[in-house]
């Protein structure tokens, strides 16, 4: 490993520019949409239809603090309008999955906002969308868990609730991750946000203020320039405050695919399949017991053979083989890593910081 005095070294540009992920899919009250795919469907002439929005985030990356002022903050580098949308009752919640599965060593807090489109978020311009948060969860003290800890224990997935007094209407759902394995330095904080349109229905009156999303943040805030590796962890989650009645999460559990749904175009109605599709969604064995999320509108009811959104996450607590070398994008060195130091053919071990080093 290098001297302490290099170790930091510029998160700008290509250094550590790819790597961890996106959402690949949502769940609503048992019924799975696909989300967009950076990695496939940027190349793809005639891409499907989906409720997320589309993005030039092939390579998995971030939006650094340094660009938290420009328009790439909103939905992911020029983050484009998805072309279609699911529909959701106010109080539902939302299984939202990351692809591939979230390294254990980006740390950080997972926050979600929902913005008004006053017509159809189809073609709203997302510059003039006005943000507030529903959660925001950081540091959990009394765990020693981060957000992105209890998220991958979720198997790579957040839950999140739409307020139930929420008023009808189109809404741009933003779910964000903040990675800070390399915020104590400069430009080091890692923002993935997403976007997913929504069309909320139910009774409520209620449109909370909200604000520009390249307000959100500030290089120097404290809980995006911030060191994760002190011993007594003390961290504030940036962003705005949560709005009335919302709390920084809810229980986490993970849905029961019942439904394969498509997303539906302006002006026409919602469908959803008959039956679960496996072209469409990733089949998982399991001999645990999964907990079926409810929301006030519906139930899902869990049966002997499940299909779920993700895989459970796991870890490998023991040091590899010798000679095994670490896959592009995974860690290969740190502070305390007992892990492989030798990347795999296409990538070298690049050093963030004391703590943290990728294959890149």
């Amino acid at each position: 490993m290098p001297k302490a005095s290099t170790l930091f070294t510029s998160l700008t540009g290509a250094a550590l520019v790819a790597a961890h992920g996106h959402v690949g899919n949502i769940t609503v009250n048992g019924v799975y949409y696909r989300n967009y795919d950076p990695t496939s469907d940027f190349y793809n002439p005639t891409p499907p239809v989906v409720v997320g929005w589309a993005t030039t985030q092939q390579d998995n990356g971030f939006v650094a603090p340094d660009s938290f002022g420009t328009p790439d903050i909103i939905c992911h580098r020029n983050g484009t309008n998805a072309r279609g949308h699911a529909t959701v009752a106010a109080g539902d919640k939302i299984n939202i999955v990351w692809e591939p599965e979230w390294p254990s060593t980006h740390i950080g807090p997972v926050l979600d906002y929902l913005a008004p489109c006053n017509g159809d978020c189809e073609t709203v311009n997302k510059q003039t969308l006005q943000f507030f948060k529903i959660d925001g969860a950081g540091y959990d003290t009394a765990s020693s868990l981060w957000a992105t800890d209890k998220l991958r224990a979720n198997g790579n997935s957040w839950l999140v609730q739409i307020p139930s007094d929420l008023k009808a209407g189109n809404y741009v759902l933003r779910h964000e991750i903040i990675a800070l394995h390399a915020a104590q330095g400069a430009n080091g904080a890692q923002a993935y946000p997403q976007c997913i349109n929504l069309r909320v229905t139910g009774s409520g009156s209620n449109v909370p203020s909200g604000i520009l999303a390249t307000s959100f943040y500030t290089p120097t805030d404290p809980g995006i320039l911030f060191n994760p590796y002190v011993s007594n962890i003390q961290y504030t989650v940036p962003g705005p405050a949560l709005i009335a009645g919302a709390s920084s999460s809810i229980a986490q559990s993970v849905s029961i695919v019942t439904a394969t749904g498509t997303a539906t175009l302006p002006g026409s109605a919602s469908t959803t399949a008959a039956s679960t599709s496996t072209s469409s969604i990733k089949p998982v064995t399991t001999t645990t017991t999964t907990t079926t999320t409810s929301s006030s509108s519906s139930k899902t009811t869990a049966t002997s053979t499940t299909l779920k959104t993700s895989t459970v996450a796991t870890t490998t607590t023991t040091a590899p083989p010798n000679g095994a070398t670490q896959t592009k994008y995974g860690q290969c060195g740190g502070s305390g890593w007992t892990g492989p130091t030798v990347c795999a053919a296409g990538s070298s071990c690049t050093v963030a910081n004391a703590w943290y080093a990728q294959c890149v």
